[in-house]
């Protein structure tokens, strides 16, 4: 029963990620070029959108959704979360002017933090410990066959029924394939308290990691979110999580408009590469997934952000055909772990018992930065007409997170 109730929650785990963030998050950049070709916005106007919207909702919500997922469970936001971004990408499909615009992807934002990475990351480490990197990979390969899907899904859809259809049939699909499974997966294991691991699905680790002193009996959930916030592993950790993703963010949501407007290829050959970014992914994901499991979580954290920070440059030379596919295979591997090595790292070192409320406050951080930084590059591509200065600040923000990461200390986990 507890096993058949694990798969559970990793199928549903792996399925609002397919959908909040594989069909929303990646897909939405796919249609950023017909919204400055078609209603004659700028490229900093189009990325704005995303920006301004997690910005915003991040900070307001990001903390509460922690609370709530902590108090009450995964599941209740997990389904309110799924319906929203379902209805965003609905609405884009007749946005007329920006302020609609933003309006709908305010409501995206506030699908992505209520049904994104948070809750799913919560729902996993109360259910796995031993194996919690594999389920983790698992879960986050929704992320990488939704955004491989996508770009050959819309581009198939807006050949045959127009952009904005291509979008409304998105939104509808993402609540189809999410919130049935969502409905009936159970926030925690039987017997356990929410924010714990029974006995029997194994214990956390010792508490002797980050700076942090462990409590009675040596074995615990977790820590006081008081006494993580004044260790400075949680400080490192923030800081590395956010210029990495900050680097993915700005490298993913620019993609398309680089390689559709300036280097002028076509809708088919930017879907392909699009494609091929999200499906390496998968192997990034299997592959630090289980690297996590079997290394150090520091070291697989900074080989992460490392790969990252090599494959950007790949863009200089974008306009050679090897370049493009090498870039797409690498950056993509990159891609893959990024997400996912984050809450495990956050789990090693301060337990369970408040991970909602913790990576609250990192998914807000990092959803701001992933949201500002392809704004302020496409602002530098508005101005200077050239992608090469934003795609430099992007390289060093990489090299800055992996820099951060190298000075955490290495907790000790189960093996």
């Amino acid at each position: 029963m507890i096993e058949r109730r694990q798969a559970h929650a990793a199928v549903t785990a792996f399925l609002a990620l397919f959908s909040i963030v594989g069909i929303a998050l990646y897909g939405l950049p796919f249609f950023y070029d017909f919204f400055v070709r078609d209603l004659g916005w700028t490229r900093a106007q189009v990325t704005s959108g995303n920006a301004l919207s997690k910005v915003i909702v991040g900070p307001l919500f990001g903390f509460a959704a922690g609370w709530i997922v902590d108090r009450f469970g995964p599941r209740r936001l997990m389904l309110a979360g799924i319906v929203m971004a379902g209805a965003a990408l609905v609405g884009l499909g007749s946005v007329t002017t920006l302020g609609f615009f933003y309006a709908c992807y305010m409501l995206n934002a506030l699908g992505n933090v209520c049904g994104g990475p948070l809750p799913n990351q919560v729902l996993l480490a109360r259910w796995f410990d031993r194996n919690r990197g594999k389920a983790m990979g698992f879960a986050y390969l929704g992320i990488g066959i939704g955004g491989t899907l996508v770009p050959l899904i819309a581009t198939a859809l807006i050949t045959e029924f127009g952009w904005r259809t291509a979008l409304r049939v998105l939104g509808v699909l993402m609540v189809v394939i999410a919130f049935p499974v969502a409905w009936f997966v159970k926030d925690s294991p039987e017997g356990g308290e929410l924010g714990t691991v029974p006995r029997e699905l194994g214990t956390v680790p010792r508490a002797s990691q980050g700076g942090l002193s462990p409590t009675a009996g040596g074995q615990s959930p977790g820590f006081p979110l008081s006494t993580t916030l004044k260790s400075p592993a949680f400080y490192l950790l923030l800081v590395g999580s956010m210029c990495s993703i900050a680097a993915v963010g700005g490298t993913v949501q620019n993609l398309k408009l680089f390689l559709s407007i300036d280097l002028k290829l076509s809708q088919g050959e930017v879907a392909r590469i699009a494609s091929l970014v999200l499906f390496s992914s998968l192997a990034g994901r299997i592959m630090m997934g289980y690297l996590a499991d079997k290394w150090s979580r520091k070291h697989v954290m900074i080989l992460i952000y490392a790969i990252v920070a090599a494959a950007i440059p790949l863009l200089f030379l974008a306009d050679r055909p090897w370049a493009r596919p090498l870039f797409a295979v690498l950056f993509g591997i990159g891609l893959g772990g990024d997400y996912m090595i984050i809450p495990l790292m956050a789990a090693d070192l301060f337990g369970t018992l408040t991970l909602g409320r913790l990576m609250g406050i990192i998914t807000t951080a990092d959803g701001v930065a992933e949201a500002t930084a392809p704004m302020l590059v496409a602002a530098i591509r508005d101005a200077s007409g050239s992608y090469a200065q934003g795609f430099s600040v992007l390289i060093g923000l990489a090299a800055l997170g992996a820099a951060s990461v190298s000075l955490l200390p290495a907790a000790r986990r189960r093996s």
